[in-house]
């Protein structure tokens, strides 16, 4: 079927036959055709050598042998149909020749494209990315489209020119990038600083990959002074260039930054617009303001759960004077907070709930009053408070405290986070603190970095020795794997400016140099150190620091790591990543414990309400303000006989031995009056008035006291009693009595003692009735002194076991030798003579009794006033028929009833003054201790510490945790709900 060497067969053939066949054509290889010569290699032992040559080509013709044949050409003398083969041949060709044409179209086509895609994509990656950016237009700023002027918006962006200004001039990086490829073959190290980020960011600008060098004259060899001189010439270069690189970067930051200025006073524009489109903005900004409500209840909230500490929330640690508070005031756009030179300003957590706003304002959580923070006499007075707040929660004796003062503040363009500035970390205590206050600070900052949820933004002043830092050891003991540690080294420019070796720097923000582990490691500054800069003015200096520091141009800092806008920006993603992966949780957490709380309750008190201690407060109020009311409801004849039964109790003792006994052992009429007279003008004038009102005063607290107890009998709860006494103490103690009153009381009880005139004999009966109980009382009094005196006598002594003590043995001898003596005297005076006391004692001498003649004198003071007594009640009955003779002026000495007359007068004088404090007690008294009470409750209820110790009990306790854990779980929901329709 083959004819070697016959015109047949093709030049593949023939070169295949002729290379394992043996047989010779004279064409040469080079003038086969390309496919030819494929053939040609493959079955030249080329391809596989193991294979035999003959075997491949056997296998190759018989293979081919099984393809359809062509048909043979006809004969020459065939006609028209042969000429018909011919043009359909030819056809054929041309139809090949066509097919080719568009195979190199479509090769054309296909490639084209794919370099236009590889093109594209460098052009891509050249681009900064936007996504950062997207709030720049909102999502519902298509609804206002109608409201805003797009007009404006437009003129507001800028021009294609000015962004084509921006690219970098690809053409002369190209133009240098066959020098830095040959500089790379050549093996010229230029040391750490080409291999680092300069280079990495020159080859990401290009967009072009590193290739291999081809070019021959790269690898020859160079003289050694000619190579020197061009790695110093092709170093320069690469600096002028990486310079270059960097401006176009500054450059382009400056142009975002002016469209982000512009576009927060777009935003201001759209936030303050009052329409229908803006409420679902809303939710968004009061995001952050539902979740610090959420922190605010779980600071007051002291529950036994554990769970209040469980939410996230950015805690500002760092030694004292870091830059803690520059860097918080750098976040908040404000220079908020108090400072001072080198002493300690942070004396107590301040809470800062940062928010978007249309105006820049901040605000106390109990207070209403906006501090508008464009205005510096506002900023002063917010500083003052702040200071004011700080000092006042630490108490007498301490330098730091644990409450914690909470702010808020908005403002455009403020990223939304809570922040708790925690007092510096000290490491000596210094003059004028405490003892104990680097433990409290210690205490403090572990309290709130042991939150799982916290994140801990460590503070760390870039001026000072690392190695004298004390915070870095503290946080890396509560976040050992630096989970939710982020990093922040300050005063970078002194550091930069007093480190000999800035490499030292680069280690620290690369978490190389301290033990502690973090998310993140920023570096910023926060101004040259003058108090009275403002923030536009430190972030102007911090942008002109960074963008002539070697740190960013030599490749130790990136860009993402400087400036506090970009820490500011990363610490809100960390905190709201955090919240939306633990907010739920502590939902669940909660509600688990609401649900415990709540059948505790119902085992314990199924058949109470469930009253906080603020309910209960006023349901005491309501009972004790009862209660006093209660007071106007006394009838006068129960005040009359009160005040006139406690007010003889209290003069009576006055009365008896200063006035009636002295007068009365006169034994003359005339002298009796006479004493009598003046010792009442003398009393009158000075001590019964105040005696009054104090007995005044007195029945009225416990009438006060009876009424208060009798409520308490009926069924009330005894959860008051505690509160019912300090009310009822404190408004005693406020009280003062009308001193008015005591001059206008002093007339009418002169007047009323004056009066001797009985007019009728029912008076003179109560005058002999009241003055014969006083004397029996009194009497009844001196007999058991003179008993106490004289020991037991022989019916007690036999009955009882009892015996007499040798002093009361002598008393016993010397009272008996007295009786003697007033048997045989009974009218003797009320005093023993000298003679007297020495005849006693002689005579108990004689009976062996050694007696001291005080003891005599005392013993017949006794003796003589029970005497005296006994003769006076006798009278006394004498007198009962008196009143017609005194009626009559008759001059009578065994009826002459002057003492009864005395006590009618007394008698009067108490009546009288019991009506008087009666109507002043009624008119006057009651009221102003209800307004008291009224007071000192107004004033319990605003303290609630005083509550707190005065309201307790675990039903008590039980309550005020179902009331905050109910108002947290619903706060949480309400947040959750609205951060599920933020996303």
């Amino acid at each position: 079927m083959l004819r070697v060497g016959g015109k047949t067969a093709c030049m593949a053939c023939r070169s295949l036959v002729s290379t394992h066949m043996g047989v010779k054509f004279p064409v040469p290889l080079q003038k086969l055709h390309p496919l030819s010569r494929a053939i040609h290699h493959r079955f030249s032992g080329n391809a596989n050598p193991q294979r035999p040559p003959h075997r491949m080509a056997a296998r190759y013709f018989t293979s081919m042998s099984r393809l359809p044949m062509r048909p043979p050409k006809p004969p020459r003398g065939s006609g028209g149909r042969g000429y018909q083969q011919q043009r359909n041949f030819w056809m054929v060709r041309l139809a090949t020749r066509l097919l080719k044409l568009r195979y190199i179209l479509l090769g054309t086509a296909v490639g084209g494209g794919y370099t236009a895609k590889k093109t594209y994509e460098e052009w891509k990656e050249m681009l900064p990315d936007f996504s950062e950016y997207n709030w720049v237009i909102p999502d519902f700023i298509w609804e206002l489209s109608e409201q805003i002027d797009l007009d404006k918006l437009a003129k507001a962006l800028p021009e294609m020119e000015e962004i084509a200004k921006l690219l970098p001039d690809l053409d002369k990086i190209r133009e240098n990038f066959s020098f830095l490829k040959s500089l790379l073959t050549s093996g010229v190290s230029l040391g750490s600083e080409v291999k680092g980020a300069g280079l990495h960011l020159l080859l990401e600008t290009s967009g072009d990959p590193p290739l291999k060098a081809t070019d021959s004259s790269a690898a020859a060899p160079q003289d050694p002074s000619d190579k020197q001189y061009k790695k110093s010439s092709d170093k320069e270069k690469f600096d002028q260039l990486q310079e270059e690189l960097l401006r176009t970067q500054l450059k382009y930051q400056r142009m975002l930054e002016r469209l982000e200025k512009e576009n927060k006073e777009l935003r201001k524009v759209v936030l303050q617009k009052d329409d229908k489109g803006i409420h679902r903005r809303k939710v968004k900004k009061s995001l952050i303001d539902l979740y610090s409500e959420v922190l605010d209840i779980l600071s007051d909230y002291d529950a036994n759960y554990n769970t209040q500490d469980h939410l996230p929330r950015v805690v500002v640690v760092g030694d004292q004077s870091a830059g803690k508070t520059s860097v918080l005031e750098m976040i908040a756009q404000a220079r908020i907070f108090p400072r001072g030179s080198g002493e300690m300003m942070t004396r107590s957590p301040v809470k800062v709930t940062l928010s978007e706003g249309p105006h820049h304002v901040a605000m106390f959580k109990d207070s209403g009053r906006e501090f508008d923070l464009t205005k510096e006499e506002d900023l002063a007075a917010l500083r003052r408070e702040i200071e004011l707040r700080m000092r006042k929660s630490v108490k007498e004796g301490q330098t730091v405290s644990s409450e914690t003062i909470s702010l808020s503040v908005k403002g455009p363009g403020i990223q939304r986070m809570v922040l708790v500035d925690l007092p510096g970390v000290i490491s000596t205590v210094t003059a004028g603190m405490a003892s104990d206050t680097k433990e409290t600070i210690f205490s403090i900052s572990k309290a709130y970095m042991q939150n799982p949820n916290a994140i801990i933004l460590c503070i760390q002043d870039g001026s000072v020795d690392a190695e004298r830092s004390i915070v870095t050891d503290l946080v890396s003991q509560m976040d050992p794997h630096g989970k939710r540690t982020i990093f922040v080294l300050t005063k970078v420019d002194l550091a930069e400016k007093n480190l000999a070796s800035p490499s030292r720097i680069q280690q620290i923000v690369e978490g190389k140099l301290f033990p502690m582990k973090a998310l993140g490691y920023f570096a910023v500054v926060t101004g040259k150190g003058s108090p009275g800069e403002s923030i536009d003015s430190i972030k102007d200096y911090e942008e002109d620091f960074f963008q002539n520091s070697r740190l960013l141009r030599d490749g130790m800092l990136k860009a993402h790591q400087v400036t506090t806008k970009n820490l500011s920006l990363a610490v809100s993603d960390c905190f709201w990543k955090m919240v939306r992966e633990s907010v739920e949780q502590q939902a669940d957490v909660f509600k688990a414990s609401r649900f415990n709380l709540e059948t505790e309750w119902k085992n314990n008190y199924p058949r109470l309400r469930e009253l906080d201690r603020n309910e209960l407060f006023e349901k005491a109020k309501n009972e004790i303000l009862d209660e006093v009311i209660s007071l106007s409801q006394v009838t006068p004849q129960h005040w009359e006989a009160i005040l006139q039964k406690k007010l003889w109790e209290r003069v009576s003792t006055h009365v008896i031995e200063n006035i009636y006994l002295p007068a009365a052992q006169t034994m003359d009429s005339g002298t009796f009056n006479t004493t009598v007279d003046i010792k009442l003008k003398q009393w009158t004038d000075k001590q019964l008035p105040h005696k009054a009102l104090e007995v005044a005063w007195e029945t009225l607290q416990e009438e006060f006291a009876r009424f208060m107890a009798e409520y308490k009998g009926k069924d009330q709860d005894d959860i008051f009693d505690k509160l019912k006494e300090a009310v009822k103490d404190e408004s005693i103690k406020r009280h003062k009595w009308n001193e008015r009153a005591m001059d206008g009381l002093r007339v009418i009880q002169h007047n009323a003692l004056e009066d001797r005139s009985i007019t009728d004999k029912p008076q003179w009966d109560a005058a002999i009735q009241f003055m014969e109980e006083t004397l029996q009382s009194r009497l009844k009094d001196t007999d058991s002194v003179i008993r106490d005196m004289v020991g037991p006598d022989w019916k007690q002594r036999w009955l009882n076991w009892k015996n007499r003590s040798p002093d009361q043995h002598i008393r016993n001898e010397t009272k008996n030798e007295l009786e003697r003596l007033l048997k045989l005297h009974e009218d003797h005076t009320a005093y023993l003579a000298n003679d007297e006391v020495t005849t006693v004692r002689k005579n108990l001498e004689g009976r062996s009794v050694e007696v001291d003649p005080v003891l005599i004198k005392d013993t017949w003071h006794q003796l003589y006033r029970r005497h005296f007594l006994q003769k006076a009640l006798s009278h006394c009955n004498l007198c009962k028929r008196g009143f017609y003779y005194y009626q009559r002026h008759f001059v009578d000495s065994e009826l002459e009833c002057n003492d009864v007359v005395l006590f009618w007068r007394i008698q009067r004088m108490l009546v009288i003054t019991a009506n008087t404090l009666r109507q002043q007690l009624t008119n006057t008294e009651v009221r102003r201790l209800e307004k008291n009470v009224k007071e000192v409750l107004d004033d319990f209820g605003e303290d609630m510490e005083k509550k707190t110790h005065l309201i307790t009990g675990r039903r008590v306790q039980l309550a005020e945790d179902l009331k905050k854990v109910r108002e947290i779980q619903e706060k949480l929901e309400a947040f959750i709900e609205a951060l599920h329709k933020e996303k």
